[in-house]
């Protein structure tokens, strides 16, 4: 048996799957092996599997057996094996570790880098994979490295023709699911004679 993928929020006494057996006369089930942090409980009769307590990520994927028992000849028995494996739910936000930021820039540069912006995300695999954007400020001046962060000019600045200050804002969007979550940082560049 492979049920689906459960959730890290999954709550106690959840549904996980239901064992049965085609035989003659009924079944005693039990969990015979596998599950030795008590994540599991099996009703006896009908052998539906819930959860017997909060999930933990890193114990899982879980492997356990179930045992199907004749009722009136405890000999006659068949076992299955139960794979149950955990989703990683996203539970943070990226965070840069400044909401804004200052930088100044010298005026009649080509095209340059300015800043490395690195958010950090608590969730780990997808709901951790950062991309980096542009959510305002002059896109036509300014772009973005969507993989590394790197926030660069696009243009030459002229100190006396052009505003002397800028702000771009920034965000960091995870993978996540069931839903991708951002977090933002402003930029504030500063064009120097």
């Amino acid at each position: 048996y492979q049920p689906a993928p459960l959730s890290e929020k999954t709550l106690p006494d959840a549904f996980v799957v239901q064992i049965s057996v085609l035989y003659k006369v009924p079944v005693i089930y039990s969990i015979v092996s596998g599950d030795g942090k008590g994540y599991f409980i099996i009703d006896s009769s009908t052998g539906i599997v819930r959860t017997r307590k909060t999930l933990k990520l890193e114990d899982f994927p879980v492997i356990f057996n179930v045992r199907a028992t004749d009722s009136s000849n405890p000999s006659i028995f068949s076992d299955v094996s139960v794979n149950v494996t955990v989703i990683d739910e996203n539970d943070f936000p990226p965070v840069f570790p400044s909401s804004l930021i200052e930088e100044t820039l010298e005026e009649n540069l080509p095209a340059t880098q300015i800043v490395q912006l690195e958010a950090q995300d608590g969730d780990s695999g997808r709901n951790g994979f950062l991309t980096y954007g542009i959510l305002s400020g002059d896109r036509l001046k300014f772009r973005i490295d969507e993989a590394t962060g790197i926030l660069y000019s696009t243009v030459s600045f002229d100190y006396e023709e052009e505003p002397t200050e800028y702000q771009v804002v920034i965000y960091a969007e995870d993978d996540g699911i069931p839903e991708k979550k951002r977090g933002y940082c402003t930029v504030v560049i500063k064009i120097i004679d």
